[in-house]
């Protein structure tokens, strides 16, 4: 009797944790494919990168919108307008290791690789062992914190390629962590919004790509 009530009070959250689950990868699929679309155009015109001054400003900015409609259709669009932005940003970036290095477009593509590779393993061994990851929220939210204090004092030192190497480490082990974190917390059910769901995971991913790249990047140019 008592296991016939625990599975019938567990079964709707079931139920809802894999809508969530769904319409999370289906959202973040095509918000992949239309920031890949947005970097393209800005490679195609060769669009200059905004700065980080706007960069930041534009991010925060559609973060807050897609957080403050995260529960109606306009927070789609406000989906779509933040990681269109993030992939206009990204473009000039893809520019300069395409056209400026020799190998460029390989690691550009080394990195895509390996980015899928990461999100793809770490979200499996999240969905098929189904361990509870939410210990490790506090930790991930101070550590990505200190790594983007470290990574903005670190925009401004150019030449230490040292520090830079460290960041895009620290994001990289960062980003993995929030993978397993993001995914637990939706088959959990600690995550309800596939909206917001959506956007931590795409920008972990996009934070996983642009530090794999400059990591390939920098010691690349020091062979």
């Amino acid at each position: 009797m008592n296991r016939y009530t625990t599975i019938t009070q567990t079964r709707p959250g079931l139920l809802e944790s894999h809508k969530v689950l769904r319409n999370t990868y289906a959202l973040l699929s095509m918000t992949l494919l239309f920031s890949a679309a947005a970097a393209g155009l800005s490679m195609a015109f060769a669009l200059p990168h905004p700065g980080i001054l706007i960069t930041l400003v534009g991010y925060f900015g559609l973060l807050f919108l897609t957080n403050r409609f995260s529960n109606s259709a306009w927070g789609i669009l406000c989906v779509f307008a933040l990681t269109g932005f993030m992939g206009l940003t990204l473009g000039p970036i893809l520019n300069v290791y395409v056209h400026q290095l020799g190998n460029g477009t390989e690691l550009v593509m080394t990195a895509l690789g390996g980015t899928g590779l990461i999100f793809v393993s770490l979200s499996a061994y999240a969905l098929t062992t189904r361990k509870d990851f939410s210990f490790m929220g506090g930790m991930l939210m101070t550590g990505v914190l200190v790594a983007f204090i470290i990574g903005l004092v670190a925009v401004f030192m150019p030449e230490m390629t040292s520090l830079h190497l460290a960041v895009s480490a620290m994001f990289i082990l960062l980003m993995s962590g929030m993978i397993l974190f993001q995914t637990s917390e939706i088959i959990h059910g600690g995550e309800t919004n596939y909206i917001m769901a959506t956007v931590s995971l795409y920008v972990t991913i996009f934070n996983l790509f642009t530090s794999l790249l400059q990591i390939l990047g920098i010691l690349s140019s020091d062979d």
